[in-house]
Order: C-alpha cells, then structure tokens, then sequence
C-alpha cells in the first residue's frame, strides 16, 4: 500500500455500525506494522460505546478529533470537497447505484498513482486567517449590537 492511497466504500447510512465496518477494512487493508491515526470530527457514530471499544482493543490505532467547527483542519473533508469538484458535480446520476459508481471511479483513478495530501499553509499563515476571520466577525456584531 502506497501513501496517500484512498480506502473507501459508499454506505447506505452513516451510524457507528457503518463506522466500525469501515473501520475494519482500514485495519484489513493497512500493514500491522504500522501504526494508524485517525482524524475525525465529532460526529456522534465516531463516539459510541461500540466505537470507543473498538479503539482500546488496538494500541496500533490513535484516535483524534478536529475541534467543533474546525473541518477545514479534517483532510478528509479536503477530499470530499475534490470528490465534489472533480467527480460529482461533472455528471447527471440517475440513481445511486451510478453515483456510487461514479465515486468508485474517482478512488480508483486517484489510487492509480496516490499522492497523500499535503499542508500548503504554514501554521502562522492558519493562525493569521482564523484572527483575521474573528476581527471580521467581532466588526459585523459591534455594527448590529
């Protein structure tokens, strides 16, 4: 398995049965060598029992969240948005059984040659943007307040 290659399968929902589904095919796909960080948002299917239980019955797997309103920080979120980009938004899906396949489509060509991504900002660039944001927000409520 080459870094940057995408494990990835459609679901009908999204609870934490799916999550410890996808969960395994992660750990089915990934060498044992090989230590597994996963970086998630704090949807509740990522915080159940069965989910918690999951994580402490392998060392190899560290679990982290993104803060609340922070899926910028989530690469994944990065590749859904690609995924948007480049594959959905191209096509007319008659049905789910083609978007599916459509998304399939995409995993497959990016796996072809997998790059992993990658941090184009540095920190200070990251931190600038979120003051600059909340100068802007604080400005918006003095002029409505």
């Amino acid at each position: 398995m080459k870094a940057g290659t995408i494990i990835g399968t459609c679901m009908p929902r999204h609870r934490a049965l799916e999550f410890r589904r996808f969960l395994d095919t992660v750990e089915n796909t990934v060498p044992a060598d090989l230590d597994v960080h996963v970086i998630m948002d704090n949807a509740s299917s990522h915080k159940t029992k069965l989910i918690r239980d999951w994580f402490a019955k392998r060392p190899r797997w560290h679990s982290h969240f993104t803060p609340t309103s922070a899926s910028w920080i989530n690469q994944v979120e990065r590749f859904f948005a690609l995924l948007g980009e480049q594959q959905i938004k191209r096509g007319a899906h008659r049905s789910t059984k083609e978007l599916e396949a459509a998304i399939a489509a995409y995993i497959d060509a990016r796996n072809a040659d997998p790059k992993p991504f990658r941090w184009t900002k540095t920190a200070e660039d990251i931190l600038a943007a979120i003051e600059r944001f909340c100068r802007r927000t604080l400005a918006v409520q003095a002029q409505c307040g």
